[in-house]
């Protein structure tokens, strides 16, 4: 069958992705006129364009619609993702120029790859077919995997990106071997009729063990336990801006995919794959939370808190129905807003020849700079899920989803872990608070757009969290009707 040609109007849904791609191919071209010394140019024409493409999605220009035959569908539930993503890849952008820059790492690919990074995910969050969930989904991870071993020269981030490369070949792996059965059980790749087909045929077993290993690549990509392997060593090989980058923005992906495949695609066979999700989630919350405790090293720590976020993000959505979408919406929105402001922390800490990636490395902190200090703690109470903070009210979504699921036995098990996991956020408190350090530690960073961008994204998590109606509003009319 010939697809039919379309014209330019047709395409306007579009608009907000292909801005995003045609703005990395320029950026490939600009790039090789711009002298080194002038490098901050084009990184600051990778960010216009973010910025371009996320007030395209903001004000609903080129409308909603369904486009290329199906495939890509923009939707309430596609712009609400992409605003995120687009702003955290914004922050991810202005993380990112004096980190590498400061370590001689920075490279024009750089921007490039976080470029086509974003427009992987943006599509991802957009597909309509299972086509357009590989196209987006391998966008995201090869680019990735590019950006973990941006520093040759680390034995550590050429050690990362290896495991990231091999684990995320698996994964992809077994999504696509998902994938292939989902289409021999429904003879489609449009995920509305795959849908109509599971609906008529809930019983298929090449169907429902199409739906497992969809379901094991999801987990894979989100870190959850059992396939959370890779993460820690990604997450601490990578070098800071680059973790932070692959650990906010994909997450807000990742669930647009879960939703698209699973409840879009296989919505009729919830029954399966929301007990499957919700003993990921158990495995999550006990992995992540009990690994973290022992950890010294906060970029580790964070990985393994990573695991445990992705537990309660699956509480939500096992627990089912709109308003079980809606709090893992708003929870993967939170959390990658967290995220970003925990590296950040990081990034600003750090300096040359001193990664600021140790909690004794936080020791006294308080003392040297109380704002700085008072940042981390908003960053670290958000994390913990403590009150007022976005953190708590993200926690509270997802723990009311999971029994109005009628599932109280995960909601139990999220409430425990959720004090357990307060503890080794509170050790960082701590440290910066009532601990001496431990011997001299270098002059924190001075520059003022950086540390302003940090200010801005860490009490964002306290305005935020006195105002997160609108947010959760937001979401819930995502999935209404």
């Amino acid at each position: 069958m010939n697809m039919p040609v379309r014209g330019l109007a047709d395409l306007m849904p579009l608009l907000p992705e292909l801005v995003v791609i045609l703005g990395a191919f320029a950026l490939l071209m600009i790039d090789l006129f711009v002298p080194e010394r002038r490098r901050i140019f084009s990184h600051a024409f990778a960010i216009a364009v973010l910025v371009a493409a996320t007030a395209l999605v903001a004000f609903g220009v080129g409308g909603q619609g369904t486009v290329l035959s199906g495939m890509f569908v923009r939707d309430t539930t596609a712009d609400v993702l992409k605003l995120a993503i687009g702003v955290v890849s914004v922050l991810s952008m202005i993380y990112t120029w004096s980190y590498l820059r400061e370590r001689e790492l920075y490279k024009g690919e750089v921007a490039v790859l976080m470029l086509f990074a974003t427009a992987g995910m943006m599509l991802l969050v957009s597909a309509g077919s299972l086509v357009m969930v590989y196209l987006g989904l391998e966008m995201l991870a090869l680019c990735s995997y590019a950006l973990v071993a941006i520093d040759r020269d680390s034995p550590l981030a050429s050690e990362a990106a290896i495991k990231y490369f091999v684990l995320g070949a698996l994964a992809s792996g077994l999504l696509l071997y998902g994938l292939s059965l989902i289409y021999g059980a429904t003879g489609s790749l449009d995920l509305g009729q795959i849908g109509a087909s599971a609906y008529g045929n809930p019983s298929s077993l090449m169907l429902i063990t199409g739906v497992v290993f969809v379901v094991a690549g999801i987990a894979f990509k989100f870190g959850a336990a059992p396939f959370h392997m890779w993460l820690p060593d990604v997450y601490q090989g990578a070098p800071t801006p680059i973790t932070l980058f692959i650990g906010s923005a994909p997450k807000l992906a990742a669930f647009g995919m879960t939703y698209r495949l699973l409840e879009v695609g296989a919505g009729p066979l919830d029954d399966h794959w929301r007990l499957a999700l919700a003993w990921l989630a158990v495995m999550s919350l006990a992995i992540g939370n009990l690994s973290a405790l022992v950890q010294t090293n906060l970029k580790r720590l964070l990985a393994y808190s990573t695991v445990s976020h992705v537990g309660f993000m699956f509480l939500g959505i096992a627990g089912g129905g709109e308003q079980g979408l809606a709090a893992a919406m708003f929870y993967a929105i939170s959390y990658s807003l967290m995220s970003a402001a925990a590296f950040g922390a990081i990034v600003v800490m750090s300096s040359r020849g001193f990664e600021a990636d140790r909690i004794d490395d936080y020791k006294g902190l308080n003392a040297r700079s109380p704002w700085m200090a008072g940042l981390i703690l908003c960053v670290m109470a958000s994390l913990a899920g403590l009150p007022p903070f976005l953190g708590f009210w993200a926690k509270l979504a997802v723990l009311r989803a999971a029994l109005q699921g009628g599932m109280l036995w995960l909601a139990i098990v999220g409430i425990v872990f959720a004090v357990v996991g307060a503890f080794y956020y509170l050790r960082v408190i701590k440290a910066m608070y009532f601990d001496e350090p431990d011997g001299e530690l270098p002059a924190l960073r001075e520059d003022r757009p950086l540390n302003v961008v940090f200010g801005v994204n860490a009490l964002a998590l306290l305005a935020l969290g006195l105002a997160w109606n609108p947010i959760m509003a937001w979401c819930q009319k995502a999935f209404a009707g």
